[in-house]
């Protein structure tokens, strides 16, 4: 005859199951890998509002801002990454592990005052010097130089959950036309290259000289008439130097992209952009 084989409460085992989940969970979030969501235009196109990707987070080794911040406001939940890691921020803006990174990376970072995850292209190294003229870097006085490539089209829609309207070079367009912007192919001193869109001439397409403190990067949108940026201090409003210490991860590769409200909306999904590389 079998033995009987005592269980335990089926409703505290699930309870445990779902806790070491989250466990499991926080820890890979925390150490590997942080999904992240793009919602708003400033990379196009290179990264599309809708994209859905994965960002390495050991490339850059470990900080405070590596631990993940938990917001949402329909609940009131706030857990900010240092409320759970400010421990490990250092006064000399050092990481575990540390790596450098890459002039041309597109990397994810915690803005310096508010806190929020933003996702840009690092073109300026500590000591570098930068301007941008006519819409045109300038680095340690060199002109990076930039190729005509044609024209960036999409449509004159909402997009995204935030329901953004695009900006467009051929003037306001309506809902359901052709929204067009220049597209160029800029390229770095280190041979990285990357389209850059264009919308027209504005105050942020000529700058003064920025020099880029020890520790600290600048930033820039691919998108560039639409994006806050490094180019804009932090008393502005914009993102300013960025510390080191600041860095969450690269984005390597886009897993998937939605052109819809939502990631379940599986009709919006964007075919072309599964497992596509960043670069």
């Amino acid at each position: 005859m079998a033995e009987d084989v005592k269980t335990g409460n089926p409703v505290w085992e699930t309870i445990k199951t779902i806790v070491y989940a989250l466990l499991i969970a926080g820890v890979f979030r925390t150490l590997f890998f942080q999904p992240f969501w793009i919602p708003s235009g400033s990379m196009k196109q290179t990264l599309l509002i809708g994209d859905f990707l994965f960002v390495n987070k050991m490339a850059y080794g470990y900080s405070y801002a590596s631990c993940p911040s938990l917001i949402i406001p329909s609940v009131g939940l706030n857990i900010d990454a240092e409320d759970v890691c400010g421990w490990m921020q250092s006064d000399d803006n050092s990481r575990i592990l540390g790596g450098d990174p890459e002039r041309g990376d597109v990397i994810v970072f915690r803005h310096p005052v508010t806190g929020r995850d933003y996702i840009k292209r690092l073109i300026g190294l500590p000591g570098d010097r930068i301007q941008v003229r006519e819409g045109q870097i300038i680095l340690n006085g060199t002109l990076v130089p930039q190729q005509p490539d044609g024209v960036f089209t999409e449509t004159a829609e909402p997009q995204g959950p935030q329901r953004l309207r695009p900006r467009c070079e051929n003037g306001p367009v309506g809902i359901g036309g052709v929204c067009e912007k220049t597209r160029l192919i800029e390229t770095l001193p280190n041979g990285v290259s990357y389209d850059v869109l264009n919308i027209g001439n504005q105050g942020s397409d000529n700058t003064g000289i920025y020099t880029v403190p020890e520790g600290h990067y600048f930033f820039m949108g691919d998108n560039r008439d639409n994006s806050s940026d490094s180019r804009l201090p932090q008393s502005a409003g914009g993102v300013g130097y960025v510390p080191y210490d600041n860095l969450i991860g690269r984005a390597d590769r886009i897993m998937f992209s939605s052109a819809g409200r939502s990631m379940l909306f599986f009709w919006t999904w964007r075919g072309d952009r599964f497992f596509k590389a960043v670069n």
